[in-house]
């Protein structure tokens, strides 16, 4: 295998809060600890900002700032002098309409080019269609972390299968915990970036039909409002969500915790858990980092019927439930708490396939699939 590639990235990154900045940070010290790779990445800013931790980091070479051709301009020079260059896309992350900024980046590079789609929207615009059919295109090769979001894009998009490959999304190694025995008050956890759109207080609503259990279940909302809702609207949802469980005298069974956890602070908090609950209300979401987080953690999981879900817990790891359904989900919490047995056994499945989406797992694909592309344009 090849050593000493250079990995050049494309996306936000921390400080950043979102998803796809956490996804590339840790794919990246990933690939760093391969073989004898190195990293960079190009930030991507909605504006200029003043200097902030990380913002100077040896890893960021350059910012692309959204409507800035200068910035640009730069980001594809300094992409053009590595090995490689991994464009993670959304459409919200770029500038221009629909991001099509990206458009113009990807036709300024020179060395191959790997395209990481996290979402796949099933009703595109004919702009959102045409930026994305552009920059499959140009793409040397396309990643998917679900084979549900492979099938969209080819069969909505109309690209070339041959180009995509379904590469998960990557958890890091947690501990492993026995769940708490019936004396101990079990604990269900949701965490991530919280806004409307998470599903949150259908979850409320199910917490309401289990206060028989005894001793009754825990429910902890672990994360900070996203930084776009919160620009947008600040913490109305929070507030919205608390005011419920005020009403429903849940203050005792629901805790909403807004404060940052590291790594270390969250592993501990999803090992203590007696199960995961996505209650998402998407209907077309195919990538969830926590999901893969909670599997690869081997904690039960229920979550709403959402394309990843249904693919990744159809191994026996979890169970899918209705959207916008508090008695379907209560029934299926009700059902892991009261009988060990299937817990035990979604435990049993989640471990028979944590290892293939631990991030060294992960980083070794992309690893595999930058030195086909090398090789491949070395033989054109």
């Amino acid at each position: 295998m090849q050593v000493d590639m250079r990995f050049g990235f494309v996306s936000s990154y921390p400080p950043t809060h979102c998803g796809i900045a956490t996804f590339t940070a840790s794919l990246m010290d990933a690939i760093e600890e391969l073989e004898s790779h190195t990293v960079s990445v190009v930030r991507l800013m909605d504006t200029p900002t003043a200097e902030v931790p990380r913002f100077n980091s040896p890893e960021v070479m350059s910012t692309m700032t959204a409507g800035d051709p200068a910035s640009l301009k730069e980001a594809a020079r300094r992409l053009n002098e590595m090995d490689v260059a991994v464009i993670q896309h959304e459409f919200g992350i770029y500038g221009g309409e629909d991001g099509d900024e990206v458009i113009t980046l990807m036709q300024r590079l020179r060395v191959p080019t790997i395209v990481v789609m996290h979402t796949v929207v099933t009703s595109p615009t004919d702009h959102q269609l045409k930026v994305l059919s552009i920059l499959c295109d140009l793409a040397s090769a396309i990643v998917t972390m679900s084979v549900a979001a492979r099938d969209r894009l080819v069969s909505k998009y109309s690209v070339n299968p041959a180009k995509v490959s379904v590469v998960p999304h990557g958890a890091p190694a947690m501990p492993f915990r026995e769940s708490k025995t019936s004396m101990e008050r079990p604990q269900i956890l949701t965490w991530g970036l919280i806004g409307p759109g998470k599903g949150i207080e259908w979850a409320i609503e199910a917490m309401s039909l289990l206060q028989d259990i005894s001793p009754a279940p825990q429910y902890i909302v672990a994360g900070r409002t996203h930084p776009k809702v919160l620009t947008r609207e600040g913490e109305a949802y929070r507030d919205r969500l608390q005011l419920r469980i005020d009403e429903l005298d849940l203050t005792d069974s629901i805790k909403l915790q807004p404060e940052y956890l590291n790594n270390a602070e969250l592993a501990e908090l999803v090992a203590s858990s007696s199960l995961v609950l996505l209650p998402y209300d998407s209907t077309d979401q195919v990538t969830s980092g926590v999901l893969i987080e909670a599997v690869t953690a081997r904690r039960p999981v229920v979550a709403t019927r959402f394309p990843h879900a249904l693919e990744l817990l159809a191994t026996g790891a979890g169970t899918v439930v209705p959207h916008h359904d508090p008695v379907a989900m209560a029934n299926a919490i009700r059902q892991i708490l009261e009988e060990p047995e299937i817990a035990a056994e979604m435990i049993r499945q989640s471990g028979n396939i944590a290892n293939e989406l631990l991030w060294s797992s992960v980083a070794a694909r992309y690893v595999e699939l930058a030195v086909a592309l090398i090789r491949a344009e070395a033989a054109a």
